[in-house]
């Protein structure tokens, strides 16, 4: 698909989302969007699987037959099954029921099928418990299906789901869905969201241009003349990832092979899923990245807590856009953190410089770090002051880039 194409198909789907939330704010919209064209990423993504599995054997539909390929098989082949799944498990790490399938879900939205809802919650239900646990549990976790948003009752709640997946549905129709086409949409949609969220959208979106100097920063390489950049970055983390975007952005600059191992962390459920969704979606293998839910400034991510010196992860690179000047709730022994220790403790009215020491201590010596954060850490006094003099001294700062303000849409402040 072209490039015009793929900016098509997302302004197509964002028309859709405009046209169907009606009373429904952009939040609440947005995830069941996301996690529909997510979950017609997962079913082609499945079929085009099964279809290599079974080769020969994968039936043909009759014509006049509404059901999926797959269903068809399940309905003949019922003894088999479960090998089946075992080995789709095996090979893609999930498993999708014929009835669960995009395709069939579709169908039950265009003939307004009174299951719709019910087969949609046991369907995501199905892709959780079946699937590899650390990827896929509770991904679809904040798809409220049940939400009067949707309707008062079940029946209006129903319908409303099948107009909105009859739409997408038509929306995507009339384009050549690869991966890449699905995950450039919903990249674009989650812009588009970002925008109408107002401050809301900083928790989970960092624009494309920011997100783009960064990429480029921590993938320089000025001995490397002739591209600019660094082969190979063997692991990239990101502590405050929100839905992603900033990892994918890295990965873009790399190219899909260039980066060994991507992590990142996110505090919001809700983004934090959002994040693991659009990671498959851009192509990258669930074995490829790990995306942790939980607190970076209590520091809750096991595998960060590691205190031997030889086992504790270390990144090549570290991107970051994480919330400004941030109100905390530093614990009296926080002084002895591992990560402060050196440095210092941020005052509990702006965690900016802790979110920057976690960053910088999981870093490797010859790694970079690329943050934004306000302009207040350059000139605030008391433990900032501090913190700021001895990564100075200490020659661990090497470039600050002004930024304009009205760069993102959860504020107006200048930035660096």
């Amino acid at each position: 698909m072209t490039d015009s194409n793929q900016k098509q198909l997302g302004k197509t789907l964002w028309a859709i989302a405009d046209q169907l939330r009606g009373a429904m704010n952009a939040d609440d919209f947005r995830d069941y969007m996301l996690a529909f064209l997510f979950l017609r990423y997962l079913s082609d993504n499945y079929e085009t699987a099964a279809r290599k599995e079974l080769g020969r054997d994968y039936p043909a539909i009759p014509a006049g037959d509404p059901r999926v390929p797959l269903a068809i098989w399940y309905a003949n082949n019922p003894s088999d099954i479960a090998d089946f799944e075992k080995q789709m498990r095996r090979k893609v790490h999930y498993v999708i029921k014929p009835d669960h399938l995009w395709a069939n879900i579709a169908n039950l939205a265009r003939s307004q099928n009174a299951d719709l809802l019910d087969t949609l919650r046991d369907g995501f239900k199905y892709i959780e418990n079946e699937s590899f646990e650390s990827t896929f549990q509770g991904l679809f976790s904040e798809i409220n299906l049940g939400s009067e948003k949707l309707g008062k009752t079940h029946a209006d709640k129903n319908s409303t789901l099948c107009d909105i997946i009859k739409e997408i549905a038509k929306g995507l129709a009339d384009f050549s869905t690869d991966v890449d086409a699905l995950g450039d949409a919903y990249e674009y949609l989650i812009g588009q969201f970002a925008a109408g969220s107002g401050k809301k959208a900083g928790e989970f979106y960092t624009p494309q241009q920011i997100s783009t100097i960064l990429s480029r920063i921590v993938t320089l390489d000025s001995q490397e003349p002739a591209t600019g950049k660094v082969p190979h970055l063997g692991s990239v983390f990101d502590f405050a990832c929100g839905s992603g975007s900033l990892l994918l952005n890295v990965r873009k600059q790399m190219g899909t092979h260039g980066i060994g191992r991507i992590s990142g962390q996110e505090k919001n459920i809700t983004t934090y899923n959002l994040a693991r969704m659009n990671m498959l979606l851009h192509g990258v293998k669930d074995t490829e990245f790990e995306i942790y839910h939980g607190d970076t400034l209590t520091n809750d991510w096991d595998i960060l807590r590691e205190t031997n010196p030889a086992k504790m992860p270390k990144f090549d690179a570290v991107v970051a856009n994480p919330p400004f000047s941030y109100r905390w709730e530093p614990k009296d022994d926080m002084g002895d953190d591992v990560r402060f220790k050196n440095h210092g403790v941020a005052p509990k009215s702006a965690a900016d410089f802790a979110f920057l020491l976690h960053g910088f201590h999981y870093l490797k010596d010859q790694g970079v770090m690329a943050i934004i954060l306000p302009h207040g850490v350059l000139f605030r006094g008391g433990a900032e002051e501090r913190i700021r003099t001895k990564l100075l001294k200490d020659g661990h700062i090497d470039t600050v880039i002004g930024l304009p303000a009205n760069l993102f849409y959860s504020t107006g402040i200048p930035v660096c």
